[in-house]
């Protein structure tokens, strides 16, 4: 499940006739209810999202729950500013995307913004190396 997808249909359709705190909690509660229907179908999820919200930690551990399936939490970051700057501005953006942050300040404070797991159940692999340099452990993980 890809957040940005959610996000950006909506923004497609709706025309900025809502503001970015609504659009991102209906966008946030369409991408849980499509994450509720494919548990009740025994199908495994990956939400893809930005975690900056201890909402977001609660309701994936509590669906997780609730269907029986074992909750687990990657982390991807990418501590390099100008590295990051240059992905954001080289890709093909969906309307939900940044191109850019507008500060170093503000990509600090989103990395450091991240909420996780109380109970350390969780990984985090630098993204700014190459994925055959952590797929090994995230696999691992995946499967404990």
């Amino acid at each position: 499940m890809d957040h940005d997808t959610t996000k950006t249909a909506l923004l497609e359709k709706l025309d900025n006739h809502l503001s970015n705190k609504i659009l991102g909690q209906v966008s946030y509660h369409l991408d849980w209810e499509f994450i509720e229907s494919l548990l009740i179908q025994n199908k495994n999820i990956i939400f893809d999202s930005p975690c900056l919200y201890s909402e977001i930690v609660e309701k994936g551990m509590y669906l997780a729950r609730k269907y029986g399936y074992t909750y687990k939490y990657i982390e991807c970051i990418n501590e390099n500013f100008m590295e990051v700057e240059e992905r954001l501005s080289s890709r093909k953006s969906k309307l939900s995307q940044i191109s850019k942050y507008k500060s170093y300040d503000i990509f600090v404070q989103a990395l450091n913004g991240s909420k996780r797991p109380n109970d350390d159940n969780y990984i985090i692999v630098n993204s700014s190396k190459k994925i055959e340099s952590y797929l090994s452990d995230v696999m691992d993980y995946i499967q404990e």
